[in-house]
């Protein structure tokens, strides 16, 4: 697996990093959540770079142009509900692409609340075959969830190609991926935060990501 940090180079990425991390901005939710929308259009455009493109003829008032168009066939997948903006972001533009929904959340199993388990409920998807999946997930921790997600999306078949795309990992979750993932896919990220804690949140972080876009759950 090949892991993309896109916060090495400099670009409006990191000013958008900067804002959902700061706890003098990021309890305004809407502009936390346009912030995760806008990494998720900058990463598309990244990812976009990586695709198969083809020449079409356009005709403009004046002559025929040719312009290069992606060819891929897109599924955008997304765990709920944290997902969402950064889901939202890619769509913003691949407007033509399909759209996968994973319901997958973690609890923890022990009363220290440093143990936890995946679980997932539910999942809407279209068939995959020979199509590239762009698999979203705003916060990859452990990197169980964004597993847990990919196998349940195997069911509808297998893509051509995965890419996944987060604002923020850790080492911890990376060398998961590496070892679960296929060897061909990619992992970008706009962060990679050094630790976890002993509650398996991201250092230094930012948070919950759910929790910040809509709200505390019970």
């Amino acid at each position: 697996m090949k892991t993309v940090n896109l916060s090495e180079q400099p670009s409006l990425l990191n000013q958008f990093l900067k804002e959902i991390r700061s706890v003098r901005i990021q309890n305004d939710r809407m502009r936390f959540r346009r912030n995760i929308e806008r990494i998720g259009e900058v990463m598309a455009v990244e990812i976009s770079r990586t695709l198969d493109y083809r020449i079409e003829q356009v005709q403009t008032p004046l002559a025929v142009a040719d312009v290069p168009v992606i060819t891929d066939r897109i599924v955008l997948a997304t765990i709920l509900r944290a997902g969402m903006p950064l889901h939202q972001g890619f769509l913003n533009f691949m407007d033509n692409a399909e759209n996968a929904f994973v319901s997958a959340y973690r609890t923890y199993t022990d009363e220290a609340h440093t143990k936890i388990e995946i679980h997932r409920e539910y999942m809407a998807s279209p068939r995959l075959d020979g199509k590239t999946l762009i698999l979203v997930d705003p916060m990859l921790a452990t990197g169980g969830s964004m597993e847990a997600a990919y196998m349940a999306l195997l069911a509808n078949g297998t893509p051509k190609c995965l890419h996944m795309a987060c604002t923020i990992a850790t080492p911890d979750a990376i060398s998961h991926l590496n070892q679960v993932m296929p060897e061909d896919s990619t992992l970008w990220c706009a962060a990679i935060d050094p630790l976890l804690n002993e509650h398996k949140y991201i250092v230094p972080g930012l948070g919950d990501a759910g929790d910040l876009c809509y709200g505390e759950k019970c």
